[in-house]
């Protein structure tokens, strides 16, 4: 999605990220000069965890399923991007 134009210059890009049986949401994503990947910190995605995964994997990425026992009722995978950036996926 755009940036308003005194953000833009700025650098980094925003996505609409399409609601889960609610309002959408946004994801903006920033650029520093002194980049180092998040390995602990992250972004959870409420998501069809099986799909994702399949998805995921398919593209050559990890899927390391998460402990049910640290979020009960919750099932959740974490990979990494490209660059080594730490996500979460968890279903609703």
């Amino acid at each position: 999605m755009p940036k308003p134009p005194l953000l833009a210059e700025r650098g980094g890009c925003w996505f609409r990220v399409p609601g889960c049986g609610g309002p959408d949401g946004e994801l903006h994503v920033g650029v520093e000069a002194d980049f180092r990947p998040a390995l602990e910190a992250h972004p959870a995605f409420v998501v069809d965890v099986d799909a994702t995964a399949e998805a995921v994997a398919a593209g050559g990425h990890p899927v390391r399923r998460a402990d049910p026992a640290e979020i009960p009722g919750r099932r959740r995978f974490f990979t990494v991007d490209g660059i080594g950036n730490r996500l979460e996926f968890l279903a609703r």
